[in-house]
């Protein structure tokens, strides 16, 4: 729950006349809270910026006070939605299973996903970072089958480097991406697993997204706080394209 309505419109247009057009090999989304996904989509209307939603609910449209339903959010635009976020899960309670419903409702639905895996402090220094991906991609994903795959994209984000300004390692954050890639060839194959985008979201600054990114299985970015400034947004953009053209 950040900015007004006239600064995220002040945000998008700023996006959008940077990028009038998409960028070859770089996809650039911004997911503004509910209210504004109409000014915002409005803002990147042509351009090569596309809408998405920060959460959605599983149900249909219906008696359901206070959701907004996957048709409501494709009637307005959007192209993803990001599920399983690390703070719907801390702070509203969100289980793998019921993150899992949001994925069905979702493809079902025809929009793509933007699906957020992480561990807490506690479970890293506790060396259970590897079991607890594992579990949070097999719950997650249950019942996706390898065609729903290509509507994924998988983001790592470290719940101890959400919101905090401590980033993951180069090494770590490598490490996690690599087991997350390794478990979809397992669970899938190694085909739709080197096809399947992780981005990495926890911290992420103009000063660390390069070195992020240029990790060999780190697609991209996730970003948070840093989105909310065109200054420090636009700089991580740029170290997107310049790994992707080069």
């Amino acid at each position: 729950m950040n900015l007004n309505r006239t600064a995220a419109e002040s945000l998008a247009a700023g996006l959008a006349a940077q990028f009038s057009v998409p960028s070859a090999g770089v996809q650039v989304a911004v997911c503004p809270p509910f209210p504004y996904l109409i000014p915002v989509g409005q803002a990147v209307a042509g351009s090569g910026v596309e809408l998405g939603a920060q959460n959605a609910a599983f149900e249909k449209p219906g008696a359901f006070t206070g959701e907004v339903s996957i048709d409501m959010l494709t009637d307005l635009g959007c192209r993803w939605v990001i599920l399983g976020h690390s703070e719907r899960r801390a702070l509203f309670s969100e289980t793998d299973a019921i993150v899992n419903r949001k994925v069905h409702a979702a493809l079902g639905g025809g929009l793509p996903v933007i699906l957020c895996v992480g561990e807490t402090l506690a479970e890293r220094q506790g060396g259970a970072t590897d079991q607890i991906l594992d579990r949070q991609m097999a719950d997650s994903l249950a019942g996706v089958d390898a065609a729903s795959i290509a509507q994924i994209v998988i983001a790592y984000e470290p719940v101890w480097a959400i919101g905090t300004g401590v980033t993951a390692t180069t090494e770590q954050a490598e490490s996690a991406h690599l087991h997350l890639r390794n478990w979809l060839s397992g669970r899938y194959n190694r085909e739709l697993a080197e096809a399947t985008r992780i981005l990495y979201g926890g911290s992420v600054k103009p000063q660390n997204a390069k070195s992020l990114m240029e990790q060999p299985n780190v697609d991209g970015a996730l970003v948070g706080g840093a989105s909310l400034k065109l200054d420090d947004f636009l700089p991580i953009i740029r170290a997107a394209q310049s790994l992707r053209s080069a």
